[in-house]
C-alpha cells in the first residue's frame, strides 16, 4: 500500500518539478487550446455552493466562469466554490494536478479599473479571467498586465510588464504548487508557452469592433470573446440576431484566426454549437445538454 501510493505522488509530483519546457499545463484549457482541440464550458451565475461545486466538477464540460458582472460580487462564494471542485479522485484518476474544470470569472468594472479585483480572484486560484467591455488596445495592455507577474530580468516575455503583487495565498493550495512552482506557472497563455493563466478580452462594442485587430495582437491576449452578442447589437444599433450582428462575428473570428489565440462565442443549443465549432470557434459556451448534443453531432466524445 506505501509503495503504491508512493508512486501515485510520484507521478503528481514529478510533472510540477519537471524542466520548463517538459511542464504540462495545468490548466486543461490552455493544454486543449495549445494542441488545437475545442474547449466547452458552461456559465454559473450565482450558485457558489459545494453542491453546485461538485457537480460542475465532473461535468462534461472544460470550464465554467463565475458571471459577477451582472451577479453580486462574492469572493467568499468564489473561494467556498472553487474548494468544493477539488476532486482528488480525478487526481489520482489522471496521475497530475490538472483538474477536469477549470474555474474563470468574469467581473465590473471595465477592464482599466478592476486590478485589485483581477489580484483577489488569482490569489483565490482562478486559471483565467474574463475582461468585459475592451474597446481599446491600452485597455487590453492594462488587462493583460493586471494578471502578470513582473518578469524576471532573463525573461523574454517582458512586456506587457506584470504588476500582479507576490501573494497567492489560496492559489498554492488550489493548484497544489509551492510558491517558486506557482509562480513558474502563473503567466499568460501562449506569451507565455509555460503559463497557465487565461486572459479573454470581451468585444461589446462598435469602438471594440473598430480596434479589434489591434486589441487581438496584443500580447498575452489568450481569447477574444463575443459572449451572447446582446451588448454589441445594442451598440451597433442592429437587431439580435441579424445579417450585420452575424457578419461583425464573424469579423471577430478572422482575428482570432489571425492571431492564432481563442475565440469565444455562445451557443444557444446543440446545433449552434456543432455549427460553431465547424466555423472554427474554439471556445464555446452554452448548457450541458447543448454541449452534449453538439459534440455527438461533431462525432467527439
Amino acid at each position: 500500500m506505501l509503495k503504491s501510493t508512493l508512486a501515485i505522488l510520484a507521478a503528481i509530483i514529478v510533472p510540477a518539478t519537471a524542466p520548463a519546457q517538459q511542464r504540462p499545463h495545468l490548466n486543461p484549457v490552455i493544454a486543449k487550446l495549445a494542441e488545437g482541440k475545442t474547449v466547452y464550458g458552461v456559465q454559473n451565475s450565482g450558485d457558489y455552493s459545494l453542491v453546485n461545486a461538485r457537480e460542475t466538477a465532473r461535468a462534461p464540460v472544460d470550464f465554467v466562469y463565475a458571471d459577477m458582472e451582472h451577479s453580486p460580487l462574492d469572493f467568499p462564494g468564489l473561494h467556498v466554490f472553487l474548494t468544493g471542485m477539488a476532486d482528488r479522485a480525478a487526481i489520482l484518476k489522471k496521475g497530475n494536478l490538472q483538474p477536469n474544470v477549470a474555474l474563470f470569472a468574469r467581473f465590473p468594472p471595465e477592464a482599466d479599473q478592476s486590478q485589485w479585483v483581477v489580484k483577489q480572484a488569482l490569489d483565490i486560484g482562478l486559471m483565467g479571467i474574463i475582461f468585459n467591455g475592451v474597446d481599446t488596445k491600452e485597455q487590453a495592455w492594462t488587462a493583460v498586465r493586471s494578471m502578470r507577474y513582473p518578469s524576471p530580468k532573463q525573461s523574454p516575455e517582458k512586456e506587457p510588464t506584470g504588476m500582479r503583487g507576490f501573494g497567492p495565498a489560496n492559489a498554492l493550495w488550489a493548484w497544489g504548487l509551492t510558491a517558486a512552482e506557482y509562480e513558474r506557472h502563473a503567466d499568460v497563455w501562449p506569451l507565455n508557452p509555460d503559463g497557465d493563466l487565461l486572459a479573454v478580452v470581451m468585444i461589446e462594442s462598435a469602438e471594440g469592433l473598430k480596434n479589434l485587430d489591434a486589441i487581438a495582437a496584443v500580447p498575452g491576449v489568450g481569447a477574444l470573446f463575443l459572449g451572447a452578442g446582446s451588448d454589441l447589437s445594442r451598440s451597433l444599433g442592429v437587431p439580435q440576431p441579424s445579417p450585420q450582428l452575424e457578419a461583425a462575428f464573424q469579423q471577430v473570428l478572422r482575428a482570432c484566426k489571425a492571431q492564432k489565440i481563442g475565440c469565444a462565442i455562445t451557443a444557444t443549443n446543440g446545433a449552434d454549437v456543432a455549427r460553431r465549432a465547424r466555423e472554427g470557434w474554439n471556445i464555446i459556451r452554452s448548457t450541458v445538454p447543448a454541449i452534449t448534443e453538439g459534440r455527438t453531432i461533431l462525432g467527439e466524445r
